[in-house]
C-alpha cells in the first residue's frame, strides 16, 4: 500500500518553477535610494511597492516611479492583486493636498512622461474623477513640459465621471481589461469586461486625439486564441496601445500561476497585435502597464522619463 504524501508536499510539487527570464536583480542603486527618498518625503504611495512589481529596481534606478493616488486601500478585491482591501471601517477621505504633492514630486524627479494610477474607490461619489483631474492640473502647473498618462479604474462605467478626467487634458488614457472574458468571474469578480471596453471607447469619443491603452496578464489559464479575440475587441473600440505581461502571484492569497509564457510566445503576441493595427505593443514577461510608457509618446526617449501612478 503506497504511503500517502502530506498535503504540504503535494502543494510544493504543484508549484511551477520560475524560469530564468523572470529573475531580476535586487534593487539598491544610489538612484533607487534617491527615488525612494523623494517618494517617502512626499508621503506618496507607489504601485511599484504595493503590487510588488518586478521592475522596481530598474525603474527606480532611472528615477522612474509609479505613484498610486487616493490611498493604499482598494474597494474591489480582485483575486490577482495584493493591494490592501478597503472597507467602511478603514477607508479614509481623499487627501486634498495629494495632487499638489504629486506635482511637486514630478518636478523634483525631472520627469518628461508621468503615469498616474489609483486604487478603486467605489465609496467616493465620483469614484475619484475630480481627484484625478486635480492631480493632472497640478502636474501641468509644476512640470508643464511633462506628458501625462492616466491608468484609471472603471468608475462603474460612469461616462460623466470619465468626461471629468478627459477634460483635464491627458496624453494617454489607460484602463486595463486585465484578462480574457472567460476568466473575469475568477480573476475580477467585481468588474466587467464590457464595462471596461466602454470606458476605453468613451475616452476616445470624448477626445479622439488622446491615445488609449489597455493591458492584460497572461499565465492565468487563457488560451492563445482568446488573447487574439481580446485584441480584436480592443481594436474594435479604437484602443491604440496594448501591454501584455506575465502574471506573477504576489502572495499565497492570490490566484496561482497556471503557466509561464515563453519569450517566443510573447513575441508572437506582439506580432499579432501589430498586425491588427495597434500603434505600440509592449509584450514580455516583465512588462507591466506603465513599463516603458514614455516610448509610446516621446520620439526621443531618455532615462529621465518616468511613470507615476
Amino acid at each position: 500500500m503506497p504511503i500517502p504524501v502530506p498535503r504540504k508536499q503535494q502543494v510544493m510539487k504543484e508549484r511551477l518553477v520560475k524560469p530564468s527570464w523572470l529573475k531580476v536583480k535586487a534593487p539598491g542603486s544610489p538612484e533607487y535610494l534617491e527615488t525612494k527618498k523623494i517618494v517617502n518625503d512626499h508621503r506618496l504611495h507607489t504601485v511599484c511597492e504595493e503590487a510588488h512589481c518586478p521592475n522596481i529596481g530598474e525603474c527606480w534606478s532611472h528615477h522612474t516611479a509609479t505613484f498610486m493616488i487616493m490611498g493604499e486601500l482598494c474597494t474591489r478585491r480582485c483575486h490577482f492583486c495584493s493591494v490592501k482591501d478597503g472597507t467602511e471601517d478603514n477607508l479614509e477621505p481623499l487627501d486634498p493636498l495629494e495632487p499638489h504633492r504629486v506635482g511637486v514630486a514630478v518636478k523634483k524627479l525631472g520627469l518628461r512622461h508621468v503615469v498616474i494610477t489609483s486604487v478603486d474607490r467605489d465609496d467616493v461619489s465620483d469614484f475619484g474623477a475630480n481627484h484625478f483631474a486635480k492631480t493632472v492640473e497640478s502636474i501641468h502647473r509644476h512640470a508643464p513640459d511633462c506628458k501625462v498618462e492616466l491608468l484609471i479604474p472603471d468608475m462603474q462605467g460612469s461616462q460623466k465621471d470619465l468626461k471629468t478626467i478627459m477634460d483635464a487634458q491627458v496624453d494617454v488614457l489607460n484602463h486595463n481589461v486585465e484578462t480574457v472574458p472567460r476568466l473575469y468571474k475568477k480573476v475580477r469578480p467585481f468588474s466587467g469586461y464590457i464595462r471596461s471596453l466602454s470606458i476605453l471607447k468613451g475616452a476616445k469619443d470624448f477626445d479622439p486625439a488622446t491615445k488609449t491603452k489597455s493591458g492584460i496578464m497572461v499565465g492565468l489559464g487563457e488560451t492563445f486564441d482568446e488573447v487574439l479575440h481580446l485584441m480584436d475587441d480592443l481594436r474594435a473600440n479604437d484602443v491604440d496601445i496594448m501591454t501584455i505581461g506575465q502574471y506573477l502571484r504576489p502572495t499565497a492569497k492570490q490566484l496561482p500561476v497556471r503557466e509561464f509564457i515563453t519569450p517566443e510566445e510573447f513575441l508572437k503576441y506582439k506580432e499579432e497585435g501589430l498586425a491588427r493595427g495597434f500603434r505600440f505593443v509592449e509584450s514580455g514577461a516583465l512588462v507591466r502597464s506603465s513599463y516603458h510608457a514614455w516610448q509610446h509618446t516621446s520620439p526621443e526617449p531618455t532615462s529621465r522619463d518616468v511613470e507615476v501612478a
